[in-house]
């Protein structure tokens, strides 16, 4: 995601700790101890088999008249240990489903609420279906690692150290054949197990670019219709999806080859033990018992190996997973360094003081380094000052910008795509921070207050409307959250939404899905601008919010604009000229400068390049 420096897996590791103990020291604590315990019942379990064949079942051929009753005993006893081993094993499974299920619940609300703080441009430079799949193919990886490879890592450890001590205790010279065929499993597994992990990472980076992919396409599905670009579609799609699988089967295939050569270099070492302690048994330097255990022993310690092993495909796919997280997490957020708020205020014999109710008077509330603090109505206008800016830094769009939008007047951008119409209206908002020059609001420079407060008193339009999984009445709620019914219901009726509104099924309690499936665009649009409405903004932003809806349907949408307009400073950026004629200042851009400026009789009075807009002998493209 970006050119970003590696995170050591060191790194990973300690900050993935930290959220694990955060929470759960103590279940972490009773794991630890439970998985000991488990490890340490099957090594006495296998310590059992000598002590019960050497002690018990050998004595017991030669007798005449044998007694069970102390054979009884110990299996019973060993029953009772075995059973505790049980236990631990069941409880240390289940706490680790907790934990790891509660780090995960941790992470993904870490992952989104650090999301909503990240500026726009973040979100333009990186697909967003490879976003999502770090919400979910990554977070799953590391899933299966809490919950099942540590865990299972860690039991194996344990239990090599114990059956390592056990089998030297047993003969020095079978466990040092053991030794020796455990450093061919390993160098086996590293070989194996380098190539399975380096391919399980290329695997995860696969994933997100098809998902990617995937995304893009399902947004584009009628570009894609309507420009019969079906066969293009299938064949990226074929290249992306082919090195998925070819990075997905070479993962698969050293995963799946790994567990059987250990396993089969395992039983040779088996063989060789078996033979050899056979010999030491006829010789009798070794007891029937003890090389029956020992045989368990060499089981108890190269299994544990195998599964390490296999386990570390896991946790190599998790590490890279966390990294592609942890990069998100580690993303700078949006710098708001502003001190200017937004309050409720009152007006008494024409002094602004703050409020605590709401009056329907809105004031900026400005703190001076000397302890002042200054009240300023909010009025809405704004002001442009030799503004230079360019989405890269060596790369300037917008040259010398310098306007004024003095408070209720409309002032609307033409000019060709690209000509940095929409640049402007996303500076007002700061979604992006200009580089030279200022822009004032209300005489304040919009850098010193909050971008909350500043996108608060704003209203946009946009010509690509976005509706959410919710009721009719919750979608236009989103322009003010603690609106009453009564509320949204005037904001509707103000944008002319409520006529197609109440012959909905159910009114404004109607569930729309898939950003408004069902409803035309105009319907769409309309409840955008109802949403606008609701905040009730100084300042509204219509970015070319009629352009993509028949002229019938602008008509109403028009007329629930020119209802919201009203009172109002008002920015629009429209390719339908006839819908600007009334707009006090139309600016004329062209390739980022300001080429022409004034009214329509002014810019039509000029005969210059608006005058060939509007007639039709210039053509926006």
């Amino acid at each position: 995601m970006g050119n970003k420096k590696k995170i050591s897996n060191f790194k990973i590791i300690k900050r993935l700790l930290k959220y694990v103990t955060s929470e759960y020291k103590l279940q972490l604590a009773v794991v630890l101890v439970s998985i000991i315990i488990s490890s340490l019942v099957g090594v006495a379990g296998i310590e059992f088999i000598k002590y019960l064949i050497d002690d018990f079942i050998t004595p017991l051929l030669g007798s005449q008249n044998p007694d069970y009753t102390s054979l009884f005993n110990v299996i019973m006893m060993m029953a009772v240990v075995y059973l505790v081993g049980v236990i631990a094993t069941y409880l240390y499974n289940r706490l680790m489903i907790n934990i790891s299920q509660g780090t995960l619940n941790k992470i993904r609300k870490e992952l989104f609420n650090h999301m909503q703080k990240l500026p726009i441009r973040y979100f333009d430079s990186r697909p967003h279906g490879e976003i999502m799949s770090i919400y979910t193919n990554d977070v799953d990886t590391l899933r299966q690692m809490l919950s099942q490879s540590i865990p299972q890592v860690f039991s194996a450890i344990v239990s090599m150290v114990t059956v390592l001590i056990s089998m030297f205790t047993t003969n020095v010279y079978l466990t040092l054949v053991v030794l020796a065929m455990v450093v061919v499993m390993i160098f086996v597994a590293r070989y194996l197990g380098g190539n399975s992990s380096r391919f399980f990472v290329k695997q995860q980076e696969d994933i997100g670019k098809v998902d990617g992919y995937i995304e893009e396409m399902m947004e584009g599905q009628k570009v894609v219709k309507v420009f019969n670009y079906e066969e293009e579609s299938k064949k990226k799609f074929d290249e992306l999806n082919e090195e998925l699988c070819e990075s997905n089967t070479k993962a698969n295939m050293y995963a799946n080859i790994l567990m059987p050569c250990i396993m089969n270099i395992g039983n040779l070492g088996y063989v060789l033990v078996a033979v050899i302690g056979g010999m030491l048994s006829v010789n009798g330097i070794l007891t029937i018992g003890s090389i029956a255990a020992f045989l368990q022993f060499v089981k108890a310690f190269t299994n544990p190996l195998g599964q390490v092993s296999q386990q570390m495909n896991s946790i190599v796919m998790a590490l890279a997973g966390a990294e592609r997280i942890f990069e998100l997490i580690d993303e700078e957020v949006e710098v708001d360094e502003g001190y200017v708020t937004l309050v409720n205020a009152k007006i008494e014999n024409g002094k602004i003081t703050e409020s605590k109710e709401r009056t329907g008077v809105w004031a900026w509330k400005h703190p001076h380094k000397d302890g002042r603090i200054t009240y300023t109505r909010l009025r809405g206008q704004v002001e442009f000052e030799n503004v230079q800016f360019g989405y890269e830094e060596n790369k300037r769009i917008l040259h010398d910008i310098t306007l004024t939008a003095k408070e209720g007047q409309k002032v609307s951008f033409v000019g060709a795509t690209g000509a940095g119409k929409t640049t402007i209206t996303n500076l007002i908002n700061r979604f992006y921070d200009i580089q030279e020059g200022k822009i004032r609001y209300d005489r304040i420079n919009i850098q010193k207050i909050k971008k909350d407060d500043l996108r608060r008193s704003l209203g946009m339009v946009l010509q690509d409307t976005s509706l959410f999984t919710g009721t009719i009445r919750d979608n236009i709620r989103y322009g003010k959250l603690d609106a009453t019914d009564e509320e949204v219901e005037e904001a509707a009726k103000l944008s002319n939404a409520d006529k197609f509104i109440k012959h909905l099924p159910q009114g404004y309690d109607t569930v729309i899905t898939g950003n408004g499936e069902g409803l035309s665009q105009g319907q769409r649009q309309l409840l955008s601008i109802a949403r606008a409405a609701l905040n009730n903004p100084p300042v509204l932003i219509l970015d070319e919010a009629t352009s993509s809806i028949d002229t019938r349907t602008e008509k109403i949408v028009q007329e629930g604009m020119d209802k919201l307009m009203k009172g109002r400073t008002v920015f629009v950026i429209a390719h339908r000229l006839s819908t600007i004629r009334n707009s006090d200042l139309i600016m004329v851009l062209d390739h980022g400068r300001i080429i022409e400026r004034g009214n329509h009789n002014e810019l039509i009075a000029k005969k210059g390049t608006y005058y060939g807009l509007y007639t039709g002998a210039i053509e926006i493209d």
